[in-house]
């Protein structure tokens, strides 16, 4: 029997203003079913924005606000019972939810904001079975996965995939830049794995206005007027990346998870709505240079840090197991 291609909904989206964004994300999810398919009335349904840094607020390094909003209400509209969560880089998610403008949003709709700061885990697999996860993503009942499109100074372009990093608790995101960041393949295959651990049901990307140039969070706004949506988050990152036209070679993530077999090539994905030699970005702006995963830390330092990360954060945790 022939496998059934993965669809990735590709639409032209220019405003974040309400009304026009609600029609943009109905005519984008359309041919997917809509929301209904993915959340069932009662379901705990865990919204994963890109919530990098309260810095920049105005420099689109995060999730619109407003893309949230009017996701979640599709959510509570479909009976679901959503929570927002993270493991920003830099502070805590309410932190940064307050500086980026979603704290009166989620008051406003009753939507709990969930901190993944390492109280619970569950591992991953054997392969990487120092990576935990936070167990509070894990026992969500639907995960929709809210990236930004953004160039990255250590991975090249980051989409989907690593927007699920922010599902691992901050420590142990240290951990694995120093664990694995020597080697851009092990780095992405993790990457990879945690992706495919958490299995979002629903990845719906911000690429209305991107972030270009030094990225994560050092480079400007690009208006793209793009928004992209799939239940299969490894081809919503192939397909994008053909919109930047950017090489999957040059990105761990895709040239990773094109390694493992879970990636579709471009002739086995869907567009029912826009492909994606109609939306090309001719001149998107990547990183000057690339920096080191691993931040270039001296081998002292890396040692002493996976002493102490197996003295003090891994053993202790380690009887909660995929519990």
């Amino acid at each position: 029997m022939q496998t059934p291609k993965s669809s990735v909904s590709l639409i032209r989206a220019k405003s974040y203003e309400q009304d026009a964004l609600k029609e943009s994300l109905e005519t984008l999810l359309e041919p997917l079913g809509g929301i209904a398919p993915f959340v069932k009335p009662g379901n705990h349904v865990l919204l994963k924005p890109n919530l990098l840094t309260s810095s920049r607020p105005t420099k689109e390094c995060t999730t619109r606000p407003e893309l949230v909003r009017a996701v979640a209400e599709m959510v509570i509209a479909s009976g679901g019972k959503p929570f927002l969560g993270d493991s920003p880089a830099f502070g805590s998610a309410k932190g940064v939810a307050i500086a980026n403008g979603l704290l009166s949003i989620l008051e406003e709709l009753n939507i709990p904001i969930v901190e993944f700061n390492g109280n619970r885990y569950q591992t991953v697999n054997d392969n990487f079975n120092h990576l935990l996860l936070s167990k509070e993503a894990m026992e969500a009942d639907v995960i929709i996965n809210l990236p930004k499109v953004k160039s990255h100074a250590q991975l090249t372009v980051t989409l989907g995939v690593k927007n699920l990093f922010g599902c691992v608790p901050g420590k142990m995101k240290a951990w694995w830049h120093f664990e694995a960041g020597k080697d851009a393949k092990r780095f992405g295959e993790m990457l990879v794995e945690t992706a495919r651990a958490i299995n979002p049901s629903l990845t719906i990307l911000d690429g209305i206005i991107g972030h270009e140039g030094n990225g994560p969070s050092g480079g400007e706004p690009r208006n793209l007027g793009i928004l992209a949506a799939s239940a299969n988050v490894f081809a919503l990152d192939r397909a994008m990346l053909e919109v930047l036209q950017v090489s999957p070679e040059q990105v761990p993530t895709v040239a990773a998870s094109q390694r493992l077999g879970i990636c579709p090539e471009l002739t086995d994905i869907e567009f029912p709505n826009l492909s994606p030699d109609l939306l090309q970005i001719t001149d998107w702006q990547l990183p000057e240079t690339l920096m080191p995963i691993d931040f270039a830390m001296p081998r002292v330092i890396t040692s002493t840090f996976r002493h102490l990360y197996i003295r003090f954060i891994k053993e202790p945790i380690s009887a909660y197991g995929k519990g």
